[in-house]
């Protein structure tokens, strides 16, 4: 089974760490003007990316044929990228489609600065070199070895490429065209966010928020996916944040202090939260929970629970005491 779960948290508009990145940071490069040589007339990367407009994602997946060797290369090669770690496991499955492998020779100009941005790049194997001209001055800032990306700055901000990499010897490259990257993971940011905001306005302790502040609950969110029977928290672990359950149902049960038995507890499903009690009284999980079949869920870490959710935290209380009762009834 071609499968794509990640741990971490990630937001759904991030850019690769300093340790992968094959770019410096957007703010710190200049924008194009008619006094530099990118600003052209007709510039494709200026063309601006609506993807409540784009509505030709579905119909137009670009699909490179791998054999499986390749297919598992690339997976691996993709599994530590941020940027694709807030996707679900189909569009992990759209990403690895949509690459095509280059061939790079020692030397060769993968991307140069100035230039627009046409592919994204996560690097197979060899050794790049990260470049940067600042006042007629080349300089090497970084050296990429056989893992990383670059290119997507470009195709995320509309801006011309503020590197160039120069391939140091013989590799290999995944390249993933502008449109495809920009449909699948800028449209996917979009899509998730609306999901989201719609999730988040049916969940009842959440309507005193205000519209901004469920804008910003959505971006904080993370889909994570479980598969039947397996376990989402543990009863006894430390907790790292709450769960929304997007799509599917999940179990909740309390094991007994000998760990003799097990109590079911109840069910929750679409549009139910768990997790935030380990939150509220700063105590280990009080709980197990399980998926019942597949489940989707999308994950608020403890910080951002902490600084995002502090109006709902009152009402969290109050049932987090109605549970403790129910428990302590049925213990």
């Amino acid at each position: 089974m071609r499968e794509s779960k990640k741990s971490k948290t990630i937001p759904m508009y991030i850019i690769v760490d300093d340790e992968d990145a094959g770019e410096p940071a957007p703010e710190t490069i200049r924008k194009k003007t008619n006094n530099h040589r990118a600003a052209r007339r007709n510039s494709v990367s200026a063309e601006r990316y609506d993807p409540e407009t784009d509505h030709g994602y579905e119909d137009e997946k670009i699909v490179h044929p791998k054999t499986d060797e390749q297919y598992k290369r690339l997976k691996d090669a993709v599994s530590d990228i941020l940027i694709f770690q807030a996707l679900d496991r189909d569009q992990i499955t759209d990403v690895i489609d949509a690459m095509f492998e280059k061939i790079c020779e020692p030397d060769e100009i993968i991307i140069k600065q100035n230039d627009d941005g046409d592919n994204f790049y996560v690097i197979d194997s060899g050794t790049y070199d990260v470049l940067v001209t600042t006042d007629n001055v080349e300089k090497r800032i970084n050296t990429l070895i056989n893992k990383g990306s670059f290119g997507e700055l470009a195709l995320m901000y509309n801006m011309p490429r503020s590197a160039t990499i120069q391939a140091k010897s013989h590799g290999s490259l995944w390249a993933m065209d502008r449109t495809s990257f920009r449909r699948i993971v800028l449209k996917a940011a979009f899509k998730k966010r609306k999901l989201y905001e719609e999730l988040l306005e049916n969940v009842p302790i959440l309507k005193s928020l205000e519209p901004y502040e469920r804008m910003n609950l959505a971006d904080a969110l993370c889909t994570k996916e479980y598969d039947d029977g397996e376990v989402i928290i543990a009863q006894g672990d430390n907790a790292e944040g709450m769960y929304f359950i997007e799509k599917g149902t999940v179990c909740v049960d309390i094991t007994s202090d000998t760990g003799d038995n097990t109590m079911p507890v109840g069910q929750l499903d679409s549009g139910k939260y768990f997790g935030e009690l380990a939150l509220i009284n700063n105590k280990p999980r009080s709980a197990n929970v399980r998926a019942v079949g597949g489940v989707k869920l999308a994950f608020l870490e403890t910080e951002s629970f902490e600084r995002l959710l502090g109006p709902c935290l009152d009402i969290m209380k109050r049932n987090s005491e109605i549970y403790k009762t129910y428990a302590d009834q049925t213990s």
